[in-house]
């Protein structure tokens, strides 16, 4: 089945994943401006008690700087955004921020713990599509008989809540009762990377640790710092912070006291902390990333990413169709 539309002609077959907390209005104009998929989790516009709802700002502005630049530049016009819905039953803002979504037409909505019928519905009916992320094969076909329209593969080596597979298997497995639209996350932080994931056949890359190190990013400047002088070597996998298993830098572990090289795989209680007895505080303290940023050498506006992205990925394709093997030699 072909790509909908809204994921067709962009500059790069990518995505760029919505970050928790990362993830703001400037790097989603940047990323789409630079002609791949911009993304922002709702949760990120966070009001205080009586203000008017900050997603709803953020949409506006979102679309305003957007339409702007289209007008600017009818040649290349920016790629759609996407928002992220969490929509588990503990997040009490879901109702509100559907609605919201809803009423400013949202074209790409992202779902993420749990697949709900409702949602999806809401997507539709405003003229959206519904991606959900998955980490097996059984949760992308839930997705889907709840009328997703395409699928999220977290595999092994994506930050955060990476699934444990391989994306070989992961893809593999879906491609065999899917053929929709389908993305592929874990550890792409190249190209060459970017076309690697589509020979497996995945449609497009959803890349999120190297946009953290973006002038853009919503990040502290020693995480942004962190991810350049990191490598895949420094990724530590534990579910000790959340009780899910996910993918965090090493030197964020040992800065808020901890030794990472003797995590185990429980709970925040079973361990000891910096000496003051302080719990660090996942995603603000202990920060997550995939394994992919051995590839990331500098803090770089987020279009300058995207330039290196295709590049490289053009020039990927020029080797991979001079190649012997592809060629009959």
């Amino acid at each position: 089945m072909s790509l909908p539309p809204i994921l067709q002609d962009l500059r790069l077959p990518v995505v760029g994943s919505p970050m928790f907390i990362v993830s703001g209005p400037e790097l989603v104009i940047a990323q789409c401006k630079a002609g791949i998929v911009g993304s922002f989790p709702a949760l990120n516009a966070r009001e205080r008690e009586g203000e008017p709802p900050l997603l709803d700002a953020w949409l506006t502005r979102i679309a305003e700087e957007l339409d702007r630049h289209n007008q600017a530049n009818p040649d290349s016009p920016a790629a759609p955004f996407a928002v992220n819905q969490i929509v588990h039953r503990s997040n009490a803002r879901l109702q509100r921020d559907i609605e919201i979504c809803h009423r400013h037409k949202v074209p790409i909505w992202i779902t993420s713990l749990g697949a709900r019928v409702e949602v999806n519905d809401a997507a539709h009916d405003c003229g959206g599509i519904a991606l959900h992320d998955i980490i097996n094969a059984t949760f992308a076909r839930k997705a889907l008989e709840k009328g997703a329209d395409g699928l999220i593969a977290v595999a092994a080596g994506a930050g955060g809540h990476a699934g444990p597979q391989s994306p070989f298997a992961l893809v593999q497995e879906i491609r065999e009762f899917f053929d929709g639209p389908l993305l592929l996350s874990g550890a792409i932080a190249t190209g060459r990377a970017v076309l690697a994931a589509q020979a497996m056949g995945a449609d497009l890359a959803y890349i999120g640790s190297p946009f953290i190190a973006t002038a853009e990013a919503h990040a502290p400047a020693d995480y942004k710092r962190m991810i350049v002088d990191s490598s895949a070597e420094d990724i530590i996998t534990s579910s000790v912070f959340t009780g899910i298993s996910g993918n965090y830098l090493g030197p964020s572990i040992r800065a808020a006291g901890m030794d990472p090289d003797v995590l185990g795989h429980g709970s925040p209680s079973d361990m000891d902390f910096a000496e003051d007895g302080a719990k660090p505080k996942v995603w603000s303290q202990i920060w997550g990333s995939g394994m992919g940023i051995g590839a990331v050498k500098e803090v770089v506006p987020a279009a300058a990413l995207v330039d290196r992205l295709a590049r490289e990925y053009a020039a990927a394709r020029t080797a991979l169709a001079a190649a012997p093997g592809l060629r009959g030699g």
